[in-house]
């Protein structure tokens, strides 16, 4: 279980409250307004932000302090995070090992992964050669080759049109089912929640609410996500 205990943050005028707790292997749609703080709350479990006060816990082990490689957790970017000046093998690879010294049964996964996701036929592309899509298949595939227990997606599809959001909504999801992992996914969009995720937190006036049931939520928001989506 994924646990933020009584967590604040304060960055100028910008606040950010969480008291929440989250099951393993469940998928969490994140959803609220621009700015609400939802890059927020994934920058604070992954460790990229520290809080001001209060504690975070996975499986009971207070992870608070601990720096971002070393927790039990993945962060998916909108970007990406590829290196344009490595293949994609290399930029694959990196989830294993970042001096990218692969022995061979490591090799070996590498290249299962890359079948597994599609990209079969492009380990010694590089990323401007590939396309949106396949931009985030060798994102999709260093996540799955980590294999850690949390995944944290900060709108990794947003850029690609309706199609492909979908095909790559389902590689996700395939890929959380075969891995366990406990997923948030940022969205802007509630059609992406509905498909993906059994439950939402809501981010509004400060503050990420515990998780509820996504279809009654989106069904019938509150005033101010209601505003939002329009």
């Amino acid at each position: 279980m994924l646990e933020l205990r009584d967590i604040a943050i304060r960055q100028d005028d910008f606040s950010l409250s969480a008291d929440l707790s989250l099951e393993q292997g469940g998928r969490f749609a994140v959803i609220g307004a621009s700015g609400s703080g939802k890059s927020t709350l994934l920058s604070l479990i992954g460790g990229f932000l520290a809080p001001d006060s209060g504690r975070i816990l996975w499986q009971g082990q207070d992870i608070t302090q601990v720096q971002p490689g070393v927790r039990p957790i993945s962060t998916l970017f909108q970007h990406h995070n590829l290196f344009p000046h490595l293949t994609v093998k290399q930029n694959i690879g990196m989830g294993l090992r970042p001096d990218l010294r692969l022995d061979r049964d490591q090799t070996a996964r590498v290249a299962q992964v890359m079948e597994q996701v599609g990209l079969s036929g492009t380990g010694d592309r590089r990323p401007a050669a590939l396309s949106g899509g396949q931009q985030g298949r060798v994102a999709l595939a260093r996540v799955l080759l980590r294999a850690r227990p949390v995944l944290l997606l900060d709108e990794p599809f947003a850029a690609l049109g309706p199609a492909l959001k979908a095909e790559m909504l389902v590689l996700l999801a395939d890929i959380a089912d075969s891995t366990e992992a406990t997923v948030l996914m940022v969205t802007h969009d509630p059609q992406d929640a509905r498909v993906f995720s059994p439950r939402t937190i809501l981010v509004e006036d400060g503050r990420a609410h515990p998780p509820r049931d996504t279809a009654p939520l989106l069904d019938d928001p509150p005033p101010g996500l209601r505003a939002y989506l329009g």
